[in-house]
């Protein structure tokens, strides 16, 4: 159940860096029994959820608009990752996966959650920057803020089910995978009819 916790939340950074970075900080101040571990508190300081709600504002912004949504993925290709690295070692509870202090990463193999969470997120991240740009080709970039809306939901989504629900977050992870191969194989269908000869 905590890998589901963890890999549900590394997939929202995926999607969106902030989503799960701000939820988490919510969550653990206004959710009674939801508790981070000690040494990631510091996302529900008053400090953290400013940075992470404007950040998040930001990114919700940017992300629906054509061509700035790319502009946007390829500096989230950084950041993205981190994020994920950041909230499945927040968010895995289980004394074997998580990072009670994040000051002990290189300690007793405490970094493996870490890099399980930025691989996680950054395969999210490639699917979405590499299935953008065939909606905003095909629509003119109308589609961008309706894709981008459905991402965010669907950030929003698995965090909130990867905390409350783990089985339903690995159920919308599968949707998401299954989502993205339609996608990826209509853009290989496109390229293809667009390289073939005319007869």
């Amino acid at each position: 159940m905590e890998f589901l916790v963890g890999t549900g939340l590394a997939a929202a950074a995926g999607l969106n860096a902030w989503m799960p970075l701000f939820a988490l900080g919510l969550i653990d101040r206004f959710v009674a029994g939801f508790e981070l571990p000690a040494g990631w508190a510091w996302l529900s300081s008053d400090l953290a959820l400013w940075i992470t709600g404007i950040l998040l504002v930001v990114e919700i912004i940017a992300d629906k608009v054509p061509a700035v949504d790319s502009v946007n993925d390829v500096i989230q290709t950084v950041i993205r990752p981190a994020s994920g690295g950041v909230v499945f070692g927040a968010g895995a509870g289980a004394e074997a996966l998580r990072l009670e202090d994040p000051t002990t990463l290189l300690a007793d193999n405490a970094w493996v959650p870490v890099v399980i969470g930025v691989v996680i997120a950054l395969a999210v991240h490639v699917l979405k920057a590499v299935a953008r740009p065939l909606a905003n080709v095909a629509t003119g970039g109308l589609a961008a803020p309706v894709v981008s809306t459905a991402e965010d939901v669907s950030s929003l989504g698995l965090v909130v089910a990867a905390i409350f629900a783990p089985l339903i977050a690995l159920l919308l992870l599968i949707a998401l995978v299954i989502v993205a191969v339609v996608l990826l194989r209509r853009r290989g269908r496109l390229r293809a009819e667009r390289t073939e000869p005319a007869t």
